[in-house]
């Protein structure tokens, strides 16, 4: 599931070359793979032992599997783009590893929106508790976003089939289909709505909850300023994970989508929009580092569970956490 658009034009871009991006990136996702691995691999042998009792903790468990999955595909892409590897790592990487990373990446997003509405309906209809803790109904939901994430991306793997050289990997394009091409543009625009639909729903479900958290300030006049601000920091902290990581990237989207097709033909400009788009997307994949924070703020069984950790200062709002 790459979103990258396709490139139809070649001649400007054969020669724009882009030196040093296939160093640095390389290194800073190295950074990521080390560190997700540990921090994910802990959250899931905490999560193992977690039962799950909640809606919340069902989106949470999913979000880790997700971030698992998007970690171990980093290799590849760490190979691929240092060029260190064989050639048929590339072409594992476009038929494979790509579309599996962006898969999980999209999981991860719709993830985030559903536990912005879980944080919602907590803090907004509290004593809703039928709808709020319909556990088996998270369960199905969230194989639901699997299954259909997963039958998206799966054309993209096969109609990937074209012969592969060292030559035609260095564009994943070269390896699809005509049917492929077309699919892997349909499937574009499939993310771009996902993302914009749970950046509007999160937009409007943490303003509704900013106006009942300051109302919940003014009603107790409240004057402890450090529990007002953990409490702050708790109810945001799950958008602004979603804003942080995902927000750059799908920002950026229409104007390397102009470079890509055309529209945008400078090279300089064409090489500035390229490092741009490598560095929101590594901004993406820090998701992965950024998701156990979530865990740790808002999760209190996970913090029960991790040797040493302080909880006994909790906020005024834990009872929705």
């Amino acid at each position: 599931m790459n979103p990258e658009k396709v490139n139809t034009t070649n001649t400007s871009t054969v020669n724009c070359s882009r030196d040093g991006a296939h160093i640095v990136f390389p290194i800073l996702y190295t950074i990521i793979f080390f560190l997700g691995i540990i921090l994910n691999c802990l959250s899931a042998w905490i999560f193992f032992k977690i039962p799950s009792k909640s809606v919340f903790i069902v989106y949470l468990k999913n979000t880790v599997v997700a971030d698992i999955l998007m970690t171990l595909m980093l290799p590849f892409k760490i190979l691929a783009d240092s060029s260190i590897g064989p050639w048929q790592i590339k072409a594992f990487v476009c038929r494979f590893s790509a579309v599996i990373f962006y898969e999980t990446m999209y999981i991860n997003i719709i993830l985030l929106g559903l536990i912005g509405v879980d944080r919602f309906l907590k803090i907004v209809k509290p004593f809703d508790r039928k709808r709020i803790n319909n556990i088996s109904e998270a369960k199905k939901i969230s194989v639901a976003v699997w299954m259909v994430i997963f039958l998206i991306s799966l054309p993209n793997m096969i109609l990937t089939s074209q012969e592969a050289t060292p030559q035609s990997v260095r564009k994943c394009s070269n390896l699809k289909t005509p049917l492929g091409i077309k699919w892997h543009e349909a499937v574009n625009y499939i993310c771009t709505i996902i993302f914009w639909f749970v950046f509007i729903s999160m937009t409007l479900f943490y303003t509704i909850i900013s106006k009942k958290v300051y109302k919940s300030y003014i009603n107790s006049r409240s004057n402890d300023i450090s529990s007002r601000n953990k409490t702050r920091c708790k109810v945001f902290i799950v958008v602004a994970v979603f804003f942080l990581c995902f927000a750059p990237f799908h920002f950026l989207r229409l104007p390397y989508t102009f470079s890509q097709v055309g529209i945008i033909t400078d090279c300089q400009l064409k090489n500035k929009l390229y490092v741009a788009k490598e560095t929101t997307l590594w901004i993406a994949a820090t998701n992965v580092l950024m998701d156990p924070l979530i865990y740790v703020m808002l999760c209190k069984p996970f913090r029960k569970l991790i040797p040493g950790f302080n909880s006994s200062t909790n906020s005024s709002l834990e009872t929705h956490f």
